[in-house]
């Protein structure tokens, strides 16, 4: 595994930007269960409430120059696809964030580094520290290249959830409604971590984990769809 000084050293090589306050750039990658919160250690939380802001500023900005007819509902729909916490988590993987978070090594053990929340967050510190470091057109940039493909996929067809295609594919089968259980809950308060089993009458149940029992329960229902080859 490489060290986070070289996942550092990648992260601003993908992004394009060097940056000149380094202590910003790690306050950005530090996440809050470092120091137990400690006031000495400075992590991402204030930067992710600037970052959001930033964020929703470029977006909304874009959507407004290339949709010069779209209604203001469509509009929101629109952000509500590109700003969220999941669409950020795949921002940070495709930048290196993952790599160049700096946890408590408690934290990293129950897979915080995999949680989409935590990553979402981290993406929105990294969006802030651009916005300091290198001014709006720094955080525009990222932005607008990172986010790229989500832009093409917003007039895509939206996608049924998950458990909504499990139930009509039970339905399907003359089975009842699928049963969620939680089997497992890890982690501290800040970064939770739930396994969930989703079950279908007659069929072998799937497992899935995540940073809520909502998220982990929709992969259950997404990996228990593809194991019979009824994923659309």
């Amino acid at each position: 595994m490489i060290s986070r000084a070289e996942a550092i050293a990648e992260l601003e090589r993908r992004i394009g930007h060097a940056f000149a306050d380094r202590d910003l750039l790690d306050r950005a990658l530090t996440h809050a269960s470092v120091g137990n919160g400690s006031a000495k250690i400075r992590d991402n939380e204030r930067l992710e409430f600037l970052g959001d802001r930033v964020l929703n500023l470029v977006v909304a900005e874009s959507l407004i120059q290339q949709k010069p007819d779209a209604q203001e509902g469509d509009l929101s729909r629109a952000m509500s696809q590109l700003v969220n916490y999941h669409a950020c988590a795949v921002v940070a993987r495709a930048a290196g964030v993952r790599e160049a978070l700096r946890f408590d090594a408690s934290a990293s053990k129950v897979g915080a580094r995999d949680n989409d929340r935590v990553l979402g967050d981290a993406c929105e510190a990294l969006i802030a520290a651009l916005y300091l470091d290198g001014g709006i057109d720094s955080a525009r940039r990222f932005i607008l290249e990172f986010w790229t493909e989500a832009f093409a996929g917003v007039d895509a067809p939206e996608r049924k959830d998950p458990k909504t295609l499990l139930n009509e594919w039970a339905m399907g089968q003359g089975k009842p409604a699928p049963r969620y259980r939680v089997l497992a809950t890890e982690g501290a308060a800040h970064a939770p971590r739930f396994t969930v089993e989703a079950q279908v009458e007659g069929f072998a149940p799937s497992t899935a984990a995540a940073g809520s029992k909502k998220e982990a329960e929709k992969l259950a229902a997404e990996r228990l769809l593809a194991a019979h080859g009824a994923l659309s």
